[in-house]
């Protein structure tokens, strides 16, 4: 299958693990994305295998049937973490990277990348193009998403 893939970067003041625990911990409800996670099981400390259900809004229960399921497949604590989010007609990977800066702070660096999981060749070729704006555009929201991340985790619950 075709995969399509972006990457961007960007600046943030915090120090890596601040901004570790902004982006990488599934947390039940997300504010800033308006996104629920609800993680399989009970797990302690997240990593390599763990999976979860996606859904947009805040649950008020369990998630609806055929939500998008996600695992996390690379996990290095206060450096790097990747998921995988399952769809039914695609697959998305999202990788993100933190690398301490000179002036202290933190590199944040995303990278999205989309496979299709169904549909031919020939609409994969005519759909390629704005699929690469689509991608590009996810890692550009996504990274001017991070310094609200940062803030609201930064915050007493």
């Amino acid at each position: 299958m075709a995969t399509t893939t972006a990457t961007g970067s960007r600046e943030v003041p915090q120090p890596p693990a601040q901004v570790w625990r902004a982006l990488a911990v599934l947390e039940p409800y997300c504010s800033v994305c308006d996104v629920s996670y609800v993680l399989d099981g009970v797990v302690a400390d997240p990593g390599v295998g763990t999976t979860f259900v996606c859904a947009p809004g805040r649950l008020e229960g369990a998630p609806a049937a055929g939500a998008p399921q996600g695992e996390i497949v690379e996990w290095e604590p206060t450096r790097l973490v990747t998921t995988r989010l399952r769809l039914t007609p695609e697959t998305w990977t999202t990788r993100i990277e933190l690398a301490a800066s000179g002036s202290g702070g933190t590199r944040v660096t995303i990278t999205i990348t989309h496979e299709p999981t169904t549909g031919g060749r020939v609409v994969r070729r005519l759909q390629r193009g704005a699929l690469r704006r689509l991608v590009q555009r996810t890692v550009d929201a996504e990274l001017a998403k991070v310094p609200a991340h940062v803030d609201r985790a930064g915050r007493p619950a």
